[in-house]
């Protein structure tokens, strides 16, 4: 149990009269200024008001009445009604010592692990990743590390778009316009290019390229053996390139079932919702009525296909019976809000009511003007010359600040710091905000950037290799922390709230909470570096103790950007 909790249980226990316990627990949270203590509770100024009660003395009611020992002693009453805790010195010296070899840094697992579905990335695979697709698949990576390092089991679901139109404008452009040599050459560029062919005709008002290519993509799902020759042979090319730019990201996933696998089960979900009265027919189609929207929920268009909306029925139904999920989370950016209302409210109606389902919605990458990033030209930019782009830019600033590591280190460095910049700017933000990509933000070394980060970790490990010494020979040493200085304090306190950090992240569904609490962290070892002297300490225990809150912070940060998705380097 963190240190919030403890608090919380014990704040829970001391609720007042007429209060209901887990509201007045919940308005315990660290302080925002340390001069107000190390957490407050504040329950009692919303609690005084409802019993019409003098706030000031409920809180100091709930001061004599509440026991927070071991950790701290009676709160301080301050203000109208707020409550101060101050954590015992010597019970955060134990509690720091106690993680010198805790591998989880104090996470312990949970009593009733949840399964969680993360249903995140979903490009369409006939089309090369583009700028667009990089939110999705590192917000739904973080949240899958973090519900993970939580104690809970997590599927990875990468819900592939492989069955739509994009293939019968591709099949068109095959059958009318393909270079069989540009193809031999590099398969999914003339893919792409016979995609963007199609798109370009069709949005010129082509209705004969639209009518042919919806022919082609009716052709492909009845079974036509020419279409569903090319589209066996197109699959493993496009799949070979989505996973070398996920192996280069770092994200793997546990399964990817793309809609050609519930293509089979579409007619029958139908059927299903016609039998239980929820489907009915409109306007020649068939559809659900749901009170979340004015629009009917299509599952079934007029001219017999079906769509996404029937589609995300099956999967919904095939997560169900296969893993019967606690939490289903769906990363998708915010745009398709009105969607997954309806879809959810289906699913319920359905009979799907145990799941919790969720829309991890986001905002729009934004370039310089504030409109969509693309490039010069209009075009978006894709995904992979944008991280061939991250490690350029990445380079010249390693280039810069590390003259002394040889070509070879300097690219390694180069391709850790240019996709870690890229995952923090984004992870970064609270991911409902549209932000604006800036290539000098996200490369500084000071500021919240990963960059900043990456470079303490690498000022940690110096630390280790100026003294001569291991951070194994300091785990097997164990030397006690003694906290002396103020600021060996304030570090030991941030290491100790890593733990509440994940759980708050994991129930916002937000690692910007993680990556404030990095920075934060980051920011109060810099303090601790400037007023401590590790190496040279006074006295003889310190520098062994102060080598001890140094890895500590080391692992903390390694841990809380592997979380992230981002690496680390030993030298900057």
């Amino acid at each position: 149990m963190n240190v919030l909790e403890r608090l919380r249980q014990s704040f829970a226990a001391a609720t007042p009269e007429g209060g209901e316990p887990s509201a007045f627990a919940a308005a315990v949270r660290p302080s925002g200024d340390a001069k107000f203590g190390d957490y407050q509770a504040n329950g009692c100024m919303a609690l005084a008001k409802s019993l019409g009660k003098n706030p000031r003395e409920l809180a100091s009611q709930v001061a004599r009445a509440v026991d927070l020992e071991p950790l701290a002693p009676s709160p301080e009453v301050a203000g109208p009604g707020f409550l101060n805790v101050r954590l015992r010195d010597e019970w955060i010296a134990r509690a720091l010592d106690a993680l010198s070899n805790d591998s989880t840094l104090g996470v312990s697992s949970p009593a009733r692990p949840k399964t969680v579905v993360v249903d995140y990335s979903s490009p369409n695979v006939a089309k090369p990743m583009h700028v667009g697709h990089i939110r999705s698949t590192v917000i739904g990576d973080s949240l899958a590390r973090i519900f993970t390092a939580l104690g809970h089991r997590v599927i990875r679901d990468n819900h592939l778009g492989d069955w739509g139109s994009q293939f019968g404008m591709i099949l068109w452009g095959w059958k009318n316009h393909r270079d069989e040599a540009a193809y031999a050459a590099e398969p999914v560029r003339e893919l792409a290019r016979l995609y963007r062919f199609a798109q370009d005709r069709i949005k010129a008002g082509e209705s004969a390229v639209e009518d042919a290519a919806r022919n082609e993509t009716a052709k492909l799902h009845a079974g036509d053996p020419e279409n569903r020759a090319l589209w066996e042979q197109f699959m493993p090319h496009c799949l070979k390139a989505l996973e070398a730019l996920y192996e280069r990201l770092g994200v793997s996933f546990d399964v990817q079932l793309g809609e050609s696998f519930y293509d089979p089960m579409l007619d029958g979900v139908v059927k299903e919702l016609e039998t239980k009265a929820l489907a009915v027919e409109s306007e020649g189609a068939t559809v659900v009525f749901t009170e979340e929207s004015k629009a009917p929920f299509i599952v079934r268009k007029s001219d017999g296909a079906y769509n996404y909306a029937t589609t995300d029925l099956a999967t919904i139904r095939y997560r169900e019976e296969t893993w019967h999920p606690d939490e289903a989370l769906y990363v998708v950016d915010s745009r398709q809000g009105d969607h997954f209302k309806q879809l959810f409210a289906v699913a319920r109606r359905w009979g799907y009511n145990r799941t919790d389902f969720e829309h991890v919605a986001f905002g729009t990458i934004l370039g310089p003007d504030r409109r969509p990033f693309k490039t010069r030209s209009g075009d978006v930019i894709g995904l992979e010359s944008l991280l061939d782009e991250a490690v350029a830019e990445a380079r010249k600033v390693v280039d810069e600040n590390s003259p002394d590591l040889t070509p070879e280190e300097r690219q390694h460095v180069a391709e850790v710091v240019g996709l870690g910049a890229i995952k923090y700017a984004d992870l970064a933000q609270n991911r409902l905000s549209d932000y604006v990509f800036d290539w000098n933000k996200m490369l500084a070394m000071n500021g919240n950037t990963g960059a900043y980060l990456q470079y303490a970790y690498a000022r940690i490990q110096s630390i280790f290799r100026k003294g001569n010494v291991t951070a194994e020979a300091i785990h097997e040493l164990r030397p006690a922390i003694v906290l002396t200085n103020p600021a060996e304090r304030a570090l030991g306190v941030r290491i100790l709230r890593f733990p509440e950090t994940l759980e708050l992240a994991a129930a916002e569904l937000k690692p910007n909470i993680l990556t404030d609490y990095l920075f934060d962290l980051a920011n109060q070892f810099s303090t601790f570096f400037e007023e401590c002297p590790v190496l040279k300490a006074e006295s003889a225990e310190r520098p062994d103790s102060r080598l001890a809150l140094c890895d500590l912070v080391g692992r903390t940060l390694k841990k809380g950007l592997d979380l992230l998705g981002i690496d680390v380097v030993d030298r900057m």
